[in-house]
């Protein structure tokens, strides 16, 4: 019999990999999943990533797991990476000064925070380094693939924003408890719901580019399980 593969998955938070890691080893159960946790979001870090290092970050993050375990790249089967897109392409005039906003508060149509200029800075970064992620197709020659959240993992699976730590917590349980067993169900959910974009990989990045789409509800992960050549 032939040696699983492993698929490694990228997330920015622990109650990311507590909604997903269950599912997502029953969908890849010919191979091994591991959910990675980047405890941030990797494409935002100051004075750490940029455009001409962000390949070697995430590059990073593989071999260093890789490392650790003695494994090298033929034991991976491919990379996938899940990142919030925080509004981060809306243009400028939706980022709203409100000295109230002690943290970032996301709606359909604004972020208000009392940092305007901290928040376009953050945007341009991020939306840079994404720029570049979504352009890449190997990384330490594995398959590579970034899927968005839009505006964040919480918005797309339980359809909420701004949420407390404790409420992800919750909610991330809640989720995996509900399509643990219902692999099916789960993939008509993220693929065929009116916030899927599934169009194809390239089409779906483009679109959450537009206007103010990266604050509203969309998510292009279905395409990541549509049937793939081997």
């Amino acid at each position: 019999m032939a040696r699983k593969k492993i698929v490694f998955v990228i997330v920015e938070g622990p109650s990311d990999q507590d909604a997903l890691a269950v599912i997502l080893s029953r969908i890849y159960s010919s191979n091994e999943v591991y959910v990675h946790v980047v405890h941030g979001d990797i494409t935002t870090q100051f004075n750490e990533t940029s455009q001409e290092n962000i390949f070697t970050k995430v590059a990073g993050e593989i071999n260093h797991y890789a490392s650790n375990n003695h494994l090298n790249k033929d034991d991976f089967k491919e990379i996938i990476h899940i990142v919030d897109t925080d509004g981060t392409y809306v243009p400028d005039e939706c980022i709203v000064e409100d000295e109230n906003a002690t943290e970032p508060f996301y709606s359909l149509t604004e972020i208000r925070t009392k940092n305007k200029k901290g928040i376009e800075s953050r945007n341009k970064r991020k939306s840079t380094n994404i720029n570049k992620l979504c352009s890449k197709q190997s990384i330490w020659d594995v398959p590579y693939s970034v899927y968005y959240m839009s505006c964040n993992l919480d918005h797309v699976l339980y359809n909420q924003l701004n949420c407390s730590d404790e409420e992800k917590e919750n909610n991330s349980f809640k989720f995996a408890k509900t399509y643990k067993d219902k692999v099916p169900e789960f993939l008509r959910f993220i693929g065929e719901s009116d916030f899927s974009v599934t169009s194809n990989y390239k089409d779906s990045w483009d679109f959450i580019k537009q206007g103010k789409n990266s604050l509203n509800r969309y998510t292009n992960l279905g395409i990541c399980f549509q049937p793939k050549d081997d």
